[in-house]
């Protein structure tokens, strides 16, 4: 039999047995997500790949033939759907997790089992979607003739490790703010709105010029670039982006679960 010691006093430590021993929890969580988040819709899971194809499609008009941005030898769809594709996993687990604690009160209220659970499973659905995305992406890749390097392939881990800590450590502190100040729900979507403007994701990074240094304070800078240049051969890998996108990343996610370790012991009172 298994005994859980609940200690106030332990702020920033991480229990992995703990949560070893509630794992189920996390599947059952990860599990209702899914089914909650295409419950009787008529396209199900087909939402994960229309909403970055038609937001491609969008940006492709206004943007890569209205505005005329440049994207190189690349066609811009396919340049864009790549920057649509990390941003999206960002974005979309970003305000998951800063909505998973108020989805999760009742639980919080009534039972104990480590509250990171709820953070971190709400992330699993927007992975989902993100694999259900790369089909797309792999479309296009074809039907553009191009061929992804080996290196940009054994890349694709690590970038997707930068972007979890990034939206885990920032949506972790967010969900913590948001049981006490519920201004995250309307401030969040405003503030990706400005984001995606801020981050390469329909432009590269050398449309800054000498200002380009702006981009290693935004983690998904290197992210999307590094993405590009390995999959697309859009240049060189830019090793100083990508290394401080994931010096950032990990800055964030213990920053985020110090932060998450100190006001959980509130939350069954304030949410």
């Amino acid at each position: 039999m298994n005994t859980i010691v609940i200690d106030s006093k332990r702020k920033f430590k991480l229990d992995f047995k703990e949560f070893w021993i509630y794992r189920e929890l996390l599947y059952f969580f990860a599990w209702r997500d899914l089914k909650v988040r295409y419950k009787q819709t008529v396209l199900g899971v087909l939402w994960a790949i229309l909403q970055p194809f038609v937001t491609m499609f969008v940006f492709t008009i206004f943007f890569g033939r209205v505005a005329g941005i440049n994207s190189g030898d690349i066609p811009y769809p396919i340049f864009v759907y790549t920057g649509l594709l990390f941003w999206t996993f960002f974005s979309g687990s970003l305000s998951g997790i800063s909505s998973s604690l108020l989805g999760g009160q009742n639980l919080i209220q009534k039972v104990y089992f480590p509250r990171l659970i709820l953070p971190l499973s709400s992330t699993i659905v927007y992975f989902v979607d993100f694999l259900l995305a790369t089909v797309i992406f792999a479309a296009l890749m074809v039907y553009y003739g191009f061929v992804p390097t080996f290196l940009g392939i054994i890349l694709v881990i690590p970038c997707l490790v930068i972007t979890f800590l990034s939206f885990s450590g920032l949506g972790l502190m967010l969900a913590a703010i948001n049981v006490k100040y519920r201004d995250v729900r309307y401030a969040l979507p405003f503030f990706l709105q400005l984001l995606i403007f801020i981050t390469p994701v329909i432009y590269p990074t050398s449309i800054l010029g000498r200002y380009q240094w702006l981009w290693y304070l935004n983690p998904m800078s290197g992210v999307i670039e590094t993405m590009r240049a390995g999959l697309l051969g859009t240049g060189a890998i830019n090793w100083s982006l990508l290394g401080t996108s994931a010096l950032i990343g990990i800055v964030l996610f213990f920053a985020g679960i110090i932060y998450f370790r100190r006001t959980e012991m509130f939350f069954a009172d304030l949410i």
